[in-house]
């Protein structure tokens, strides 16, 4: 594709044969604006952008486009694929799961039979256990302070099973990923 002064877009001249100021032109053609060169007349349109098809040394034009990031890319997949089948990353989901689980169905269990317990047994959460307090009441405060517990548990096995593995994973996966230039930006 040429541009409406003679060069090519890409590759057609070097920055220094550009002229400074263009030739003013008619923004009219002579056929009334119908043919391919209709348009306004835009000083910017045919200059050239720093950096972009700047001849290489061989006449060719010089690659100033980054590569496509799917290119960049295939080789970061491959890092976190070969990551995620690694034997230090399956233990490491293997102990999430094996607190997790667990952990999800006891606490679902006791929420479904705290409801279950208002709603079917309301005679038996209404017994007072001491002054006003009656057994719905210690078994909502329950509710509250499992879900603190929970946490807590949760936390400290995390942070003593779980996190320094995760961390070593993480470090190896960013050392790999830097190394097959995906972590380039």
């Amino acid at each position: 594709m040429q541009s409406r002064n003679g060069r090519s877009p890409v590759g057609g001249g070097a920055a220094e044969d550009l002229p400074e100021h263009p030739a003013p032109r008619d923004p009219v053609p002579p056929d009334g604006g119908q043919g391919p060169a209709a348009g306004y007349d835009d000083p910017w349109y045919d200059a050239l952008a720093a950096g972009w098809a700047e001849a290489d040394g061989a006449g060719l034009a010089a690659r100033a486009v980054p590569a496509p990031r799917r290119e960049r890319e295939r080789g970061v997949a491959e890092v976190y694929l070969e990551v995620r089948s690694s034997a230090a990353f399956q233990e490491v989901r293997r102990r999430y799961r094996r607190f997790v689980i667990p952990g999800a169905l006891v606490f679902l269990t006791w929420y479904v039979g705290y409801v279950v317990a208002a709603t079917s047994a309301p005679g038996l959460m209404a017994r007072p256990v001491a002054g006003a307090v009656n057994v719905a009441m210690l078994a909502g405060l329950g509710q509250f302070l499992s879900t603190f517990l929970l946490t807590w548990a949760y936390a400290r096995h995390a942070r003593l099973r779980r996190d320094r593995a995760a961390l070593d994973l993480r470090w190896s996966t960013q050392e790999l990923t830097r190394s097959s230039g995906g972590g380039q930006r």
